[in-house]
């Protein structure tokens, strides 16, 4: 067995045990008849030296006070306890508390016991038991001492409060039989209670502040949290005893703690521009602090990107259910929106709050906590609106946000081609693939336009920006190319022209100090290319915007040698052209940046990928624009795509014949005749009454009004189109007119324009083309 022993430094054994403390016996003449060691060593006086003597003389009054006689001062047959500062042997002095106990009284022999100890020491002891006493009995700390067993061997009184046990009935328990539903709440600390007591005793650490929750047998329907610290009790000799446990209330604490870290955690709602993903946020914000479970549901409206509406009066909006989430399920009852509702069944506590912004109803959020948690205060209620308040701002955001991209996709895809021309002279496959990202649908756009002559022109555009202004931008833009491509304007006069109606006119621009925002044709990008099926010869400019990857059967693909003008509306800079003859076969890709991940990664890895993924060039074209556009390639997914892909197809030399006609008035029969033959050697005989009034007319036109010198062509264009051209090297041109009835010219365009399904002028730097096309199916 261990013996305690006493400790002088911190007191912990009573200085005034009798074993250890310094004992002085006196007679009934106040004689001293005992002394021990523990008395020599205080006072500095041996046995010998006092034995017989009177105590008082001995103990003396070390501040000169009168001497009292140890057996007149106190009463009789009563402890007594008194600190008095005596002089030693030695003639120094030294502060004792004295304790007297009268033994029975008889004539001779033994009176009183007096046990002395050093005062510093008797003060300290003294502070000690005080401090017990008080932790027993006052302190608000619980307060439980385990043994090595775990079972529970002492607790305060506080302890015994909150639980509403009495100590009895607590010693001998384990605490999981005391708190059946207790567990540690801190995320960091696994196991029960009794592997935390265990891991103390065995290493000897103490653990601080974990987290323990439970309700108690004093208050069952709710839950209490202590911060609880863990420290083992031992021996003098380091031998374990035990395990002693500090436990704070600190449910107020913790709840406020909780309502903090909500307030913080609500930061994380409305990171994306989704209704559903942001529903989910704010459930997993609340789940599990702030609740065991919560639902979120929301107005159909909300739900079916449609504009919202103001709160129905008898709070009758259709709502679905979009989250349920936590460990309790949410009934699908739909209360009424405006009102808060509070429940409690089944043990379940329940709050329903609406999601109002803006004066429009979104739906409704109920929260729920499972007893023994605390019932919904008004301060968590509080709490909630407020989270609610911002959450329900980020899904009027998202909702917003739904309907103004549908609304921006829906016209641009309206403004965008639905079918691409497809012209003999090429082969074209498309991908428009817009942005998934939160700044909505950009202002991509592409075209196939047929020219005169067989000739096609290729556009591709980005607007900057996004939304409903971005794809309107894109739409005037659009027509606005198409339109000067009527003119057969060569590619850099083309841009040339838009860059002037941008910058100068305002299609797009330029702010006055009276205009609203800026609008966003400013900084577009354009790309536009002439391919002649004649000569295989594509004619390209851009507007700062990206050149194209030409890929030619039997070399790698590679990006066109192209000067990049800039950006539409800047003015001050000329745009130039770069000709390329492309072999038949060969596959000519038009896009925008987001196809190279622009905004992702270096543009030369972005092209390098889709260069390899041109290699060849007989490829399907519709895989082709599936595989390039696929996500996970190259693609940027914060900006719309726009894949454009041409294969060209060379217009055979026996489809077209050309004769240069001399400026005489009977060249005209010639010329009627040698296209009269031509038919003939196409089999299109049939044709012939036609095409010779139409090449009569023209060539007429050409002789009276033009100048030299005059060229006559025909193109047939595989099946579909017969092409009559006729050029000279004057620049006026003729343009069509109502003659009167005793006029004696002006009606040969007319009767082109009627027997003809398109005519024009096109303009070239040696002067002006006059040209009709008949298509042959009309006239099978």
């Amino acid at each position: 067995m261990t013996t305690m022993r006493p400790s002088m430094e911190t007191g912990q054994a009573s200085p005034f045990d009798p074993v250890t403390a310094a004992t002085i016996v006196i007679d009934t003449q106040g004689m001293v008849i005992g002394w021990n060691r523990a008395a020599e060593t205080l006072f500095g006086s041996s046995a010998g030296d006092v034995f017989g003597r009177p105590l008082h003389k001995i103990l003396q009054d070390a501040e000169n006070r009168p001497s009292l006689s140890f057996l007149t001062t106190h009463p009789p047959n009563r402890p007594w306890s008194e600190t008095r500062k005596v002089r030693r042997a030695d003639g120094t002095s030294v502060s004792v508390v004295l304790q007297g106990c009268p033994l029975e009284q008889q004539a001779t022999g033994a009176a009183s016991v007096i046990l002395a100890a050093a005062a510093d020491r008797a003060h300290l002891w003294s502070t000690d038991q005080s401090m017990l006493q008080g932790l027993s009995t006052q302190s608000p700390i619980a307060l439980t001492v385990y043994g090595p067993d775990m079972r529970v061997r002492w607790i305060n009184d506080v302890l015994q409060e909150q639980l509403g046990l009495t100590r009895s009935e607590c010693v001998g328990r384990y605490t999981r039989e005391i708190l059946p539903q207790g567990g540690f709440l801190s995320p960091e600390q696994s196991g029960d209670l009794e592997s935390v007591i265990a891991e103390v005793l065995h290493t000897g650490e103490p653990v601080f502040d974990l987290l323990y929750g439970s309700s108690t047998p004093a208050d069952p329907s709710h839950q209490r949290i202590w911060s609880c610290s863990y420290f083992r009790l031992s021996d003098t000799d380091g031998s374990p005893l035990g395990v002693c446990e500090s436990a704070f209330d600190i449910t107020n604490r913790y709840e406020t703690h909780l309502r903090l870290e909500l307030l913080g955690r609500a930061s994380r709602i409305g990171t994306n521009l989704d209704v559903v993903s942001t529903a989910q946020d704010l459930a997993s914000v609340a789940v599990p602090d702030f609740a065991d479970a919560v639902a979120v549901d929301l107005a159909e409206h909300v739900m079916a990107d449609d504009r919202t509406s103001p709160i129905p009066e008898g709070g009758g909006a259709s709502l679905r259910r979009v989250v349920d989430l936590g460990a309790q399920p949410v009934p699908d009852s739909r209360p009424r929106l405006g009102w808060l509702l509070t429940a409690q069944t089944d043990g379940l506590r329940r709050i329903v709050l609406p999601l109002v912004a803006r004066d429009a109803v979104l739906g409704s959020v109920t929260f729920t906590r499972a007893m023994p948690r605390y019932p919904f205060t008004a301060q968590d209620i509080t709490l909630a609106e407020e989270v609610l308040s911002r959450a329900a701002v980020y899904i009027d955001n998202a909702h917003r946000y739904a309907l103004e991209r549908a609304t921006a996709l829906t016209l641009q895809r309206s403004l965008l081609p639905q079918a691409l021309s497809q012209p003999t002279a090429v082969e074209v496959a498309h991908r428009y693939v817009p942005t998934t990202g939160p700044l909505g649908v950009g202002g991509d756009w592409y075209d196939v336009i047929p020219l005169s002559g067989a000739r096609v022109g290729l556009v591709v555009g980005d607007v900057v920006g996004h939304g409903l202004n971005a794809a309107a931008t894109m739409g005037r833009l659009r027509t606005t190319v198409r339109a000067l491509a009527a003119l057969d304007l060569a590619p850099d006069e083309l841009l040339a022209r838009v860059d002037d109606l941008v910058g100068q006119t305002r299609v797009g621009i330029h702010r006055a100090s009276n205009d609203t925002p800026e609008d966003q044709a400013l900084g577009a990008t354009c790309l536009y290319a002439v391919f002649d099926p004649v000569t295989g010869i594509c004619t390209v400019a851009s507007a700062g915007h990206p050149a194209p990857v030409v890929a030619m059967p039997g070399r790698p693909p590679e990006l066109l040698d192209l000067s990049a003008g800039p950006p539409l509306g800047i003015g001050g800079l000329p745009f130039e052209c770069a000709e390329v003859h492309l072999p038949e076969g060969s596959v000519l890709a038009l896009y925008t940046d987001g196809l190279i991940g622009y905004r992702d990664e270096d543009m030369d890895s972005g092209t390098a990928s889709l260069r390899r993924a041109l290699a060849d060039p007989g490829q399907d074209l519709d895989a082709l624009c599936d595989g390039i556009t696929a996500p996970g390639s190259a693609r940027s997914a914060d900006d719309d795509v726009t894949l454009l892909l041409v294969r060209v197809q060379a217009l055979p030399a026996e489809n077209t014949a050309s004769w240069s006609v001399a400026r005489d008035p009977s060249a005209v029969a010639g010329a009627r005749e040698q296209a009269r033959v031509q038919l003939e050697q196409w089999g299109l005989g049939e044709m012939a009454f036609v095409t010779e009034l139409v090449v009569s007319e023209l060539v007429t036109n050409a002789i009276r009004y033009g100048s030299e010198p005059i060229a006559f062509r025909m193109l047939r264009d595989q099946s579909r189109t017969l092409i009559c051209e006729v050029s000279d090297g004057a620049h006026t041109s003729p343009y069509l007119r109502r003659a009167a009835n005793d006029d004696e010219g002006g009606r040969g365009l007319f009767l082109v324009a009627q027997c003809t399904d398109r005519w024009g002028t096109r303009y070239t730097r040696e002067g002006k083309t006059i040209w009709a096309e008949i298509t042959l199916d009309s006239t099978a």
